[in-house]
């Protein structure tokens, strides 16, 4: 097989494996740098860059007829990665509580080992709601993130909002998974 063959069927998981490696760069950004603006913006951006390329390789491997088992484990564990680092970060420099990166993180670990353990019967994808789940994840850390503390506090009443909010889905589509009818 050519180097070029292998790059092409190889893409997607090299796109979600990408998205891997950034995570300990936004949670860095986040941890030693989160009361700079610059450090916060940045970690914003590489977020928002990582959780963009989901879409992109899953596109790409639909595209390619390139699905594979392997794409379908990876690409959540990835998006857990960043979410929920980025949500243990923020709950360590008190920018979100951690009841909700707990409540959050218990529905993740859950559907993560839920489809560790069925794996060898049959790969569980991602919902639409599970998607619409994962976007409210990154919309809720994003605002959290964000470097808007010279808003005031109803910018942080909607950041709290937001998070509850995303609670209520993240556990609503959690419990879908696990309903027979899936």
């Amino acid at each position: 097989m050519s180097s070029k063959s292998f790059l092409y069927r190889q893409t997607p998981n090299l796109i979600t494996g990408a998205r891997i490696a950034i995570v300990p760069v936004v949670l860095w950004l986040m941890l030693a740098l989160w009361d700079s603006e610059l450090g916060r913006f940045i970690a914003l951006v590489l977020l928002i860059l990582a959780a963009s390329t989901d879409g992109i390789d899953g596109a790409l491997a639909r595209k390619r007829n390139l699905v594979t088992n392997l794409g379908k484990l990876l690409d959540p564990i990835a998006d857990k990665a960043l979410l929920s680092g980025s949500l243990i970060a923020l709950s360590i420099v008190e920018a979100v509580p951690w009841w909700i990166t707990v409540a959050i993180l218990v529905r993740e670990i859950g559907i993560t080992v839920y489809r560790l353990a069925i794996a060898k019967k049959r790969v569980l994808a991602a919902s639409g709601g599970g998607k619409f789940k994962t976007v409210l994840q990154i919309v809720a850390i994003s605002l959290a993130i964000a470097p808007f503390d010279f808003l005031g506090t109803w910018y942080q009443t909607l950041v709290f909002a937001v998070m509850l909010f995303t609670v209520a889905v993240t556990w609503y589509t959690g419990i879908r998974y696990l309903l027979p009818s899936r």
